[in-house]
């Protein structure tokens, strides 16, 4: 098994666009030690041709730019790209379906509630049935008691689990703030070869005793790194919302995603989806140096994780 970190940071990516907090300005005057980052997506391979994408960012065009075997060139019209899997239904995680049109139709697989959102608040699904027959809907099957494992096609030695994570919903879609199970998911990939495991969460809000457990059974653990202060955007006064009411666990503090990653084997420890405003994305940072005195690493977009033998 292949991964491959296409793009790492939270929506509006880093620097944002319009967003002059200290990390932002610092990044574009060139006085902060730190990396620029496009928004969150993975892609995952067993053979390192056919590969499944993980959520569709905005700036999913130059990041398939970014990664040659996306682009293998076996006939006049081609890509890497053989199934698209979503881990929700947020704008930063599937407008990227619409730079995908060309290459329609695609295999994608979503939760019911992810496809409603799609069909309806945000009708992505109708949008894009209009070229080529569109996105063909696979469910992905959901079950809290004892999850029901799913296959794509084009890796067939992957067992992919979903498990429902405790966050929000979108700004458009009817549960928004009254989350149900389904909005938002983490994948627990199987290498059936090697029995290497991935947990990729980018949205985990709060640990609950189900992801725990699915944690501990992981070797490489790809979580939700959105904000370093539960409260970082009401503090540089660049937003009225904590992370908490967003669906994402800061890093620090009791029971944040510092103490959670403490508690658990994996041999990877990676943060994800990082926010224009944490302090991480400066590496030189108190809190970077924090973080690798506690073994947890900070994905950057192009970063690869070789898994093709037994860890």
């Amino acid at each position: 098994m292949y991964l491959q970190v296409l793009g790492s940071a939270a929506g509006g990516g880093f620097p944002q666009w319009n967003c002059n907090c200290a990390n932002c300005d610092g990044l574009r005057k060139g006085t902060i030690n730190a990396r620029a980052r496009t928004q969150s997506s993975i892609a995952v391979s067993q053979d390192g041709e056919r590969w499944i994408l993980f959520n569709a960012s905005p700036d999913i065009r130059a990041q398939l730019a970014m990664f040659p075997a996306m682009q293998p060139a076996r006939a006049l019209r081609d890509t890497g790209i053989e199934a698209v899997v979503l881990m929700d239904s947020q704008v930063d995680h599937t407008t990227g379906l619409l730079t995908l049109r060309e290459g329609l139709p695609l295999d994608l697989w979503c939760t019911a509630q992810v496809h409603e959102d799609l069909s309806s608040g945000f009708p992505l699904f109708p949008m894009l049935a209009h070229w080529n027959g569109g996105l063909r809907w696979q469910e992905i099957p959901l079950d809290d008691g004892a999850p029901e494992a799913f296959v794509v096609p084009c890796a067939p030695n992957l067992k992919l689990t979903a498990i429902p994570l405790l966050s929000n919903a979108p700004p458009y879609s009817p549960r928004r703030d009254q989350p149900h199970p389904g909005d938002n998911i983490g994948i627990f990939i199987e290498d059936t070869r090697t029995g290497n495991t991935v947990l990729y969460a980018p949205g985990l809000g709060k640990p609950d005793a189900n992801i725990l457990q699915w944690m501990r059974k992981a070797d490489v653990l790809m979580v939700d790194g959105t904000v370093w202060h539960n409260d970082e955007m009401i503090r540089q006064k660049v937003g009225t919302k904590t992370g908490q009411a967003m669906g994402h666990l800061a890093q620090s503090g009791p029971g944040g995603m510092i103490e959670v990653l403490d508690s658990v084997p994996a041999k990877y420890k990676i943060l994800i989806h990082i926010n224009n405003t944490n302090p991480i994305l400066n590496e030189d940072s108190d809190e970077r140096a924090q973080l690798i005195q506690h073994g947890i690493d900070v994905a950057w977009d192009g970063m690869h994780i070789d898994l093709s033998e037994k860890l």
